[in-house]
């Protein structure tokens, strides 16, 4: 094989290098006598990843990574691109948000946890440009298996989760950490091999009957009733892996348990590549089958309205925040339901834009709760006096989860809901905007807490260095692509078209 044939693939290459840098650096340097070298050591180790990882991300404006790969089963494109540097955005907030946490929790377990997390994404950045469905099992597996490990890390921890307060995890106190990460750990696994199973289920009818495994062929022909029950089943394991309704049980649980850092990559980090593989089998390669879209349709609103109705009653930030999850990834797939390239674009530029936001907002309960005031919607009482960056931050977060103008989520909503309209779905665009409405309420009552309610004897979070710096970078982005979103959106745009327009003579629209 010529070397230059590798070169689409330099990125996932260079991403598990680093995950091997880490290794090394991990076994070979001495850990030290004392507890205090040991956390420093492990520091250094997480900002050695964030130092490679940001090479990476500035690499990828000048390095190119066009064209096909492993005899066309990988291809590099503007959306590979687009979804690739996203990833590695959430992966370098992820670490230096978690930096001073792993540092606290687990000294001697550091390196571990961040070689984890770069295999997880290795296998991430090789999800956009999948275009065989055994590279984007692979590559699914080889995501998700480290999830499984770093979801229950603090199964031994007994230090985790500064709250007390009395609060519950399926009957299991949150006082309680070791145990309720473990549980957290088992549902996604549960979870996940559930999914894997359903998938590779589904993907067996449909390479069966279209005798090939390749994403640009699987339309080519029409497709036998049973082939169409397999399409289905990948819908549904592709639904597991994203936290789409009704296969999102494991998402408020695996959130209250999982240590918060990690929760906040895992909210992110694993949906955006779930969703660009469910881009990449339906929007390019059954793009001419008409009967998943009605079916994604429903799901979309399903996902929406389960969402946003089950987070109006959570006390919990994490729960709350993990239905709000749910109901974000409805609005993704609204656009996406209508096959255009306008929504695909619209879908990466909402992912963008939810990337900063959630993480941002996971983060800054993360710096509350370990100040010993809880997770509960309680303990952000009064936050605006004990800390009022971070009571800004988490403002402009809420309104950019809730679509309020001109942070980037209201942007990213807009441009969904007319991507879909453009697209014909009108009923489903007027139900999605009646829904997103209802989100107002459990946004705002978080903000009201913050702002208009008296702190009592609540601590001020403390929260260091790394963890306040990846919080005002979320906020950068939130309020920065908010208000000027264009660039955004045109590399968007080039990248949904690159993914329809080889199917571009399959009857699907372009605009």
């Amino acid at each position: 094989m010529n070397p230059a044939d590798l070169q689409p693939l330099w990125l996932p290459l260079a991403v598990a290098a680093t995950g091997l840098l880490v290794l090394l650096v991990d076994s070979l340097v001495p850990m030290g006598l004392e507890p205090l070298g040991v956390k420093a050591r492990g520091r250094t180790i997480g900002y050695l990843c964030i130092a490679l990882l940001g090479a990476l991300l500035v690499a990828s404006f000048y390095v190119d990574g066009s064209g096909a790969a492993a005899g066309g089963a990988y291809v590099g494109s503007a959306w590979t691109l687009y979804l690739q540097r996203l990833l590695l955005v959430a992966a370098i907030l992820a670490v230096l948000g978690g930096v001073d946490d792993v540092a606290d929790k687990m000294p001697r377990r550091q390196g571990e946890y961040w070689l984890l997390l770069l295999m997880s994404l290795s296998g991430m950045v090789i999800l956009p440009g999948a275009r065989d469905l055994l590279l984007l099992v692979v590559s699914f597996e080889l995501m998700g298996v480290p999830l499984y490990v770093l979801a229950s890390y603090a199964k031994t921890d007994g230090a985790r989760g500064a709250t007390r307060v009395v609060t519950h995890l399926a009957g299991l106190p949150v006082g309680d950490p070791g145990r309720a990460a473990a549980e957290a750990g088992l549902k996604l696994y549960l979870v996940g091999a559930t999914s894997t199973a359903i998938t590779l289920f589904g993907l067996a009818l449909v390479v069966g009957f279209t005798g090939t495994s390749r994403l640009a062929d699987l339309g080519a022909q029409p497709l036998p009733p049973l082939a169409l029950v397999g399409v289905l089943f990948v819908m549904a394991g592709f639904g597991f892996k994203i936290g789409m309704a009704p296969f999102h049980m494991w998402v408020p649980d695996t959130y209250q348990g999982a240590p918060v850092p990690f929760v906040a990559f895992l909210s992110v980090g694993p949906k955006a590549a779930g969703v660009a593989a469910l881009s990449s089998v339906f929007v390019y390669g059954l793009a001419s089958l008409p009967l998943w879209q009605p079916a994604l349709a429903f799901l979309a609103f399903l996902t929406m309205a389960i969402g946003n109705l089950m987070a109006l009653p959570q006390t919990d930030m994490r729960r709350m925040l993990g239905y709000s999850g749910v109901a974000q990834m409805g609005y993704v797939l609204v656009a996406l339901a209508g096959a255009t390239t306008y929504g695909a674009g619209m879908a990466l530029f909402f992912l963008a834009g939810y990337v900063v936001t959630n993480m941002g907002a996971f983060l800054v309960v993360h710096a509350v709760g370990e100040s010993g005031a809880g997770h509960n919607v309680e303990s952000m009482s009064g936050l605006f006096k004990r800390h009022p960056t971070l009571a800004v931050a988490m403002l402009m977060f809420l309104l950019s989860l809730a679509g309020i103008p001109f942070v980037v989520g209201f942007w990213a909503k807009l441009y969904v809901f007319l991507a879909a309209w453009k697209a014909g779905l009108h009923v489903l665009v007027i139900v999605a905007v009646a829904l997103a409405a209802i989100g107002l309420f459990y946004y705002l009552s978080v903000a009201r807490a913050a702002y208009m309610l008296d702190p009592g004897d609540l601590p001020a979070p403390k929260p260091g260095g790394p963890l306040m710096a990846a919080i005002l970078l979320c906020l950068l982005g939130v309020v920065g692509i908010g208000l000027a979103p264009r660039w955004f959106v045109e590399e968007a745009l080039k990248g949904g078209a690159e993914l329809v327009q080889p199917g571009s003579g399959s009857g699907v629209a372009q605009r």
